[in-house]
């Protein structure tokens, strides 16, 4: 599986974050940061995996290239949204950053806008067979 290289921004930043941080690195590793690291590093996985599986159909700005169907993508229809939630909830337990809920709430709303638009263009482009794809996923 090739890791695509903005994905490896994301430890980078994380790493950075604990190093200097002040006091963060002093801080006792409790079972709730050490659940929070779990759930960082599963909602990254999950991340590398959706964008693996998203293949060329990967693009910044919305566009219908293709209907991915598989893999994450047979039960959720956002699963790279869905996973850097996943990620950023646990990054702000497993690094006692409570101050990054602000900044997530704003990521939820950008994201069911933009999964708004994204599904229009599909629509748009797919007709029926991305209608009765909405019907079988979550999200």
């Amino acid at each position: 599986m090739k890791i695509p290289i903005p994905a490896l921004v994301v430890p980078v930043i994380c790493l950075l974050l604990y190093l200097f941080v002040p006091g963060l690195r002093q801080r006792p590793w409790t079972a709730l940061r050490i659940a929070g690291a779990i759930v960082a590093i599963a909602g990254y996985f999950l991340f590398i995996t959706a964008r693996t599986q998203l293949g060329r159909s990967f693009s910044v700005s919305p566009q219908a290239k293709e209907l991915v169907t598989h893999g994450l993508y047979s039960r959720i229809r956002n699963p790279i949204y869905v996973s850097v939630d996943v990620m950023w909830l646990g990054l702000i337990v497993a690094l006692s950053l409570y101050w990054l809920f602000l900044p997530f709430l704003v990521l939820l709303v950008v994201q069911v806008f933009r999964s708004g638009r994204e599904a229009r263009i599909l629509r748009e482009k797919f007709g029926q067979t991305y209608l009765d794809y909405r019907k079988q996923t979550w999200f």
